[in-house]
Order: C-alpha cells, then sequence, then structure tokens
C-alpha cells in the first residue's frame, strides 16, 4: 500500500489476525497499546507547549477548541464535554468541534470530513479571536475539515495547534504554534486510526486539559477541588476530599460542604481560613481562584478548625 502516512501502512506484526483465536488476537493488539505511552512521551515537550498556550487563552478569557473529524473529533468533543463535572469550568471554556456536527457523535459522517470551507465557516460561527487556541486533531494529518478550520482560525488571530499520529510535513511545523506527533505507527487493523492513534489521542488531550486545571489553581495537592456537587457520586466525592484534606469526619464534612453550597474548592478555604462562604469566595477571586495562594499558612488552629467546622 503505496502510502507514507504512518496510520496508513500495514503492521507486520499483525498480518495473520484473521487467523487467530480470540486470546491471540487480543495479544496482538495489547501488545500494539503497550507502545502507545511511549510515543506520547517522546512529545512531551509540544504538549508542554500546547499546556501554555491553553493555559495563556483561559487567563486571558479565552477558549481552548478542538477541531477533529469522526474519531478525532468524538474524543475532541469527549474531553472539553468533561471539563464542566470535573473542574467546574463553564462549558464555554473547552470545547469540541466536529465535521457534520451533533449527528457525527453516535452516527458515522464520513463525508463531512472532505470540506474545508465548512470547518473555516465553524470557527466564524464560534467566533474564533486572538484570545482563543485552536488544536486541530487528525491523526493521518491530511483531514480538510481540519486544516480549513485552522486556516481559518489563524486569520482570525487565534493561536493554533496540530496533533496527528504521523511525520509532520515542514509546511505545518513552519505554520502552527505547536505541533504534537506521537508516532505510534501502523494500526493493528490497518488505517483504523481509532486504535493506537485514537489512545495516543486521548492521553495527550487528557494530559492538555489535566496540566492547564492543574496550573489554574484547580487542585489542591491531586485533589479535584473545583468540583461542583450536581449528583451523589460528586456529593460523595466532595465529602470524601474534604475528609481527606481537612481531616473530618463524614457528618462534618457533608455539614461544611452543604455550607459551601456544594463547592469543595470554597468549603477548603472556609475551613483553612475560618470564613463564610462569601469570604472563602472573595478570597479566591483575589488570587485568581489558585487555592494554592491561600494555603500558605492560612489555615486555623486544629481546635479552631474542628470548632468551626461544626458551628458555621
Amino acid at each position: 500500500m503505496l502510502d507514507d502516512r504512518l496510520t496508513e501502512q500495514r503492521n507486520p506484526r499483525s498480518g495473520g489476525i484473521d487467523r487467530l483465536i480470540s486470546l491471540e488476537i487480543v495479544r496482538v493488539i495489547n501488545d500494539e497499546d503497550a507502545s502507545v505511552a511511549a510515543a506520547v512521551r517522546r512529545e512531551e515537550s509540544a504538549i508542554a507547549r500546547a499546556v501554555d498556550l491553553a493555559l495563556a487563552a483561559f487567563r486571558g478569557g479565552g477558549r481552548l477548541v478542538y477541531v477533529g473529524a469522526g474519531t478525532s473529533g468524538r474524543l475532541g468533543v469527549l474531553d472539553a464535554t468533561e471539563m464542566p463535572p470535573t473542574y467546574g469550568t463553564d462549558p464555554q471554556m473547552v470545547q469540541g468541534v466536529i465535521a457534520g456536527g451533533f449527528a457525527a457523535l453516535v452516527r458515522s459522517q464520513e463525508g463531512a470530513e472532505d470540506h474545508p470551507a465548512e470547518g473555516a465557516a465553524a470557527m466564524d460561527e464560534k467566533d474564533v479571536g486572538p484570545r482563543d487556541f485552536v488544536l486541530g486533531i487528525a491523526t493521518s494529518g491530511t483531514t480538510p475539515y481540519v486544516h480549513g478550520a485552522l486556516a481559518r482560525a489563524r486569520e482570525r488571530g487565534a493561536r493554533t495547534g496540530f496533533l496527528l499520529c504521523t511525520h509532520p510535513p515542514e509546511a505545518l511545523l513552519e505554520t502552527h504554534d505547536v505541533v504534537i506527533a506521537p508516532l505510534t505507527g501502523p494500526e493493528v487493523i490497518t488505517g483504523s486510526t481509532r486504535m493506537k492513534a485514537g489512545t495516543a489521542t486521548k492521553m495527550v488531550l487528557n494530559t492538555i486539559t489535566t496540566a492547564a486545571m492543574v496550573r489554574l489553581g484547580k487542585v489542591d495537592g491531586n485533589l479535584m477541588v473545583d468540583l461542583q456537587v450536581t449528583c451523589q457520586k460528586l456529593q460523595d466525592r466532595g465529602e470524601r476530599i474534604l475528609m481527606a484534606s481537612l481531616g473530618l469526619e463524614r457528618k462534618s464534612a457533608r455539614e461544611l460542604l452543604a455550607r459551601a453550597e456544594g463547592h469543595v474548592k470554597t468549603a477548603l478555604v472556609m475551613y483553612r481560613m475560618g470564613v463564610d462562604a462569601g469570604e472563602a469566595r472573595a478570597a479566591l477571586e483575589r488570587v485568581d481562584g489558585v487555592i494554592g495562594a491561600l494555603a500558605q499558612g492560612a489555615g486555623p488552629s486544629s481546635a479552631t478548625g474542628d470548632h468551626r467546622a461544626g458551628q458555621q
């Protein structure tokens, strides 16, 4: 198969997969998957650059916008969708754009990726501008919809990046602010980029948004403290975070969280500074929500803290 894209080449290690039993097929796939993390690690400097671009966008009132088609687009939408429940972000802060629109999330719209003008129109519709960072996702590197979107995003003044899983051409490196290219190699099933390339894509996107949220102060230690309780699972998680961070019993953690109107970070600041919810929110606003900036010597004594946790 004459194609210089790694994602389209045949994998010699899986050439006889159609003659294997189930366990053997699973082993072949798993052996190939084991190489993905190393491919992503080799791109850690570029990924860190993307984190900084996303962070600059957020701090400047802008957005991180993913653009992709097929599996790439779905993974972008997935990562964006998970930000509000995980980190309490505004849904507009991280967005996913997929060729073919909402319908493409649940049913393949393969032809939608062939039209660069539609990608450009999506950037106009999103009113992309200089404060935004737009990351195109196309594992093969050639998707017209993504290239059209990124070209228009740059015209509108946005910073742009490209995530692909094949060798990036020089023109791509010269055009964008960052290019991330984990070389995952040929797929077990030729051209099925939902496999290794898709796994690498999810790892990269998870890393970009997680690292940016950490830098924004939405994590205390390794706990997701910018959590807003919206369901029973998150209620339990919020209580456990307060128990682990503050050494509280479940009942005290639940009462504290209720006074914080279900916001874990506010509850932490209330306890550590000995203040009410309004004062805690004001304190967080003064440091742009970076809880670590308030943690230096801010906590009350253990005895005072326990008393206030039960009485405020």
